[in-house]
């Protein structure tokens, strides 16, 4: 038998080598932190529909929430105060900040959709980095579209609903029933749960998950396609849990009391799944996401030459930029740069407060610069229980390899990142108002 020492010890050496790479932490200490760009998704809010519809296709009705729908709770609003208070003692242990006091503040930018809960999102940040501070937070008049978080043909390029169609017709066998028998398992398992939890007996005039109507079609608005089904109704209940779970709601109003945390990770894959075609795919994600990431190159080429830049949102001399949209931001940009990432045990999720985050290194010695890219979330037991997060307590960091430009370190050296992010970006889809 062939001896499996020396196996063993290729494996470990393997193995070691990939938790190395997968530390976004600066090994080597002649790079210092320059710059940073955090595309968050807000806090945790309430569902953004009421709860009739939602009460459609379950036999007990959805828990009431204490605010308006689609909207920032408290809750929310502290589990963002409490990232922020992180953020600022991260940036402070890599020199780029302060550990205390309000010098910083004028050299942070922080911009956020028009919507309440991306606004409160973004006060609350500054409010948890700079307490005390006075750290102003830019945004459109409510209602207003921002052309940074939704794509619309009158702002950017001609719509092309028929190739985003045709873009996840092919993804999918052509036929929008295909992804509800792919899951069907997984979907008639939450459906089990939606009949059968919460209410005496089942409720008759339900609507199954499995008897909602397949439909794939032309979008509208900042939508290039529509997919409807029983997926895409299984993501936005599957998401409705999450919130009552990272709300804190007490164990019988999450899932009527049905779904633990092990449960709703595993009903979150269809979330994902349903993401996954919706927003990642290449066709959507390249007219959806190139505005928001020409911005960011912008932003970054500005920070590394010390030079104003037209469209860099940022100001010359500051040290990080915030952008506070949405889920589907996070999922576009994956989707154009082709990044994926597991965190807190989930596959590609972005859960309230979670940000990809883009990181300007440069080497003392050589001059050389280069980009660092992860993505962060708390976890769901930190922001049920509000724990608070510390550098001995982070939240959940990974570390996101770039197809194209990245290195083994999972690092891009300047030239090639910003290579890379133009050749992805669609000139068409830039808009600089």
């Amino acid at each position: 038998m062939t001896p499996r020492l020396p196996f063993l010890a290729c494996l470990l050496f393997f193995t070691g080598m990939v938790a190395s790479a997968q530390n976004n932490v600066a090994a080597d200490h002649d790079a210092e932190l320059r710059f940073v760009v955090y595309v968050s998704r807000h806090g945790v809010r309430s569902p953004t529909g009421k709860s009739a519809q939602y009460n459609l296709y379950s036999s007990a009705p959805w828990p009431k929430w204490e605010v308006e729908p689609g909207y920032l709770t408290s809750h929310g609003y502290h589990l963002m105060e409490l990232f922020g208070a992180y953020d600022r003692a991260y940036l402070s242990s890599e020199g780029l900040f302060h550990a205390q006091g309000c010098e910083d503040a004028a050299q942070v930018t922080i911009h956020a959709d028009s919507d309440q809960r991306t606004r409160e999102t973004g006060k609350a940040l500054a409010q948890g980095m700079f307490p005390g501070c006075t750290v102003s937070t830019s945004f459109l008049p409510e209602g207003t579209n921002d052309p940074l978080f939704h794509f619309l043909p009158s702002h950017t390029g001609t719509l092309d609903s028929a190739l985003a169609t045709a873009a996840i017709g092919g993804r999918i066998g052509g036929n929008a029933t295909n992804l509800a028998e792919a899951y069907r398992a997984q979907i008639a398992a939450f459906d089990t749960i939606l009949a059968t939890c919460g209410a005496p007996t089942p409720s008759s005039k339900r609507t199954s998950l499995l008897d909602v109507p397949a439909l794939l079609g032309p979008g509208n608005g900042d939508h290039l396609a529509e997919y409807k089904g029983p997926l895409s109704v299984a993501s936005t209940l599957s998401e409705n849990l999450l919130l009552e779970y990272t709300e804190g709601m007490d164990t019988a109003n999450v899932g009527w009391g049905c779904v633990d945390a092990a449960k709703l990770r595993s009903l979150l894959d269809l979330h994902t799944a349903a993401t996954d075609y919706t927003q990642r795919t290449p066709a959507i994600a390249r007219t959806q996401a190139s505005n928001l990431l020409d911005h960011i190159l912008r932003a970054l080429k500005q920070a590394k030459t010390q030079k104003p830049v037209p469209g860099a949102i940022a100001k010359p001399n500051d040290r990080a930029l915030f952008l506070i949209g949405h889920d589907t931001n996070l999922e576009n940009l994956a989707g154009l740069l082709r990044l994926n990432w597991i965190a807190d045990g989930r596959r590609d999720d972005t859960p309230p407060g979670s940000a990809l985050v883009f990181e300007l290194w440069r080497h003392r010695t050589s001059g050389e610069y280069e980009v660092r890219t992860y993505f962060t979330a708390q976890t769901l037991e930190q922001m049920r229980t509000s724990k608070p997060l510390t550098l001995d307590s982070p939240p959940e960091r990974v570390a996101v390899f770039i197809p194209g430009c990245s290195r083994a370190d999972l690092s891009c050296s300047w030239s090639d990142f910003s290579t890379s992010m133009s050749q992805a970006i669609d000139p068409q889809s830039v808009s600089l108002q």
